[in-house]
């Protein structure tokens, strides 16, 4: 699956219809928050980003999901009618993989997105597991499995998981979790932190007691409580 976040209908509705005759499944969105909505619902192979976008800019969006471990690997593709050399720079400093002015020619998307897909999946080969007891996590491939049992988390519940797994021991209080998953400009509660890794828990099952909860402190990825 491909999302498509551009605000032009025309535009929009021609990438999608190229796309999908081209046998690739893409989904199209206008607004920012029904893109990050369907983030929470399944994570695409790969993204088509637009600059100039209402609600939010691309470079914030993209940076957002640079910052996140669910999505700092999916490819990227920024689209927009900015062209000149300070914007290409600025969106591939931001984490772009490739950059492509309006107008453009469908030949020439369609063949860097098949280019960025092949690198993607060359690079997938040696992709990042981790293994905790009977807990898998693959962040790229967004799998989580407890007892070879796949389990279907939320994104932050996953960013989450993802950042306990892969700093094992490490302590991190309810802030830098928020700073982490949430982004530095949210302005929820530090409980926020605490339904979550309660609900995660709960999915969890039996590898729930490996997320240890660090009185006073925070959480860790550990075997039990303190």
């Amino acid at each position: 699956m491909i999302y498509l976040l551009e605000d032009d209908d025309s535009i929009r509705e021609l990438i999608t219809y190229t796309l999908g005759s081209q046998g690739m499944e893409a989904e199209g969105f206008s607004h920012p928050r029904d893109f990050w909505a369907a983030m929470e619902t399944a994570l695409p192979s790969l993204i088509l980003l637009d600059i100039m976008l209402p609600e939010e800019d691309g470079v914030h969006i993209l940076k957002r999901l640079r910052s996140m471990p669910a999505t700092s690997r999916i490819p990227i593709i920024m689209l927009t009618a900015k062209g000149s050399e300070y914007d290409t720079v600025l969106g591939l400093d931001s984490g772009a993989d490739d950059y492509i002015p309006k107008p453009f020619r469908m030949m020439e998307l369609l063949s860097r997105i098949r280019a960025l897909l092949r690198r993607t999946s060359q690079e997938e080969s040696e992709v990042q597991e981790y293994r905790f007891q009977n807990l898998y996590v693959c962040p790229s491939k967004h799998i989580v499995r407890v007892n070879g049992r796949d389990i279907s988390l939320t994104l932050k519940e996953f960013e989450l998981l993802c950042l306990l797994i892969s700093h094992p021991e490490t302590v991190f209080n309810r802030t830098q979790l928020l700073n982490k998953i949430w982004g530095y400009e949210f302005d929820g509660e530090s409980r926020t932190v605490d339904v979550h890794i309660r609900t995660l828990r709960q999915k969890l099952g039996s590898a729930a007691e490996y997320i240890e909860t660090v009185r006073g402190i925070g959480y860790k990825m550990g075997g039990g409580e303190q």
